[in-house]
């Protein structure tokens, strides 16, 4: 798998780190214990269209968002995940 960073153009995956899903609401700090285990341990996992967290550790060290297909592993969008903090405000 190749992912295109909009900042080093294509390069290959093994240059990222995955953290996982995109869009994941932390629980604030007065929350309950069942809420943050559900917050650590329970994920969905749904087949189809899903955003996940890189860190481009091999280049330019951003963090992107990419949104790929969980059963083909086809890239259909990546972006900064600061531009698209910046444009949520």
């Amino acid at each position: 798998m190749r992912i295109v960073c909009p900042h080093c153009g294509e390069r290959p995956v093994d240059e990222f780190v995955p953290y996982g899903a995109a869009g994941l609401k932390r629980p604030d700090a007065s929350a309950s214990t069942s809420d943050w285990l559900d917050y650590v341990y329970l994920r969905d996992n749904k087949a189809g269209m899903h955003g996940e967290l890189f860190y481009h550790v091999g280049g330019c060290r951003a963090w992107l968002i990419v949104t790929r297909d969980t059963r083909t592993h086809a890239i259909a969008e990546v972006v900064a995940a600061r531009d698209q903090r910046d444009a949520a405000r």
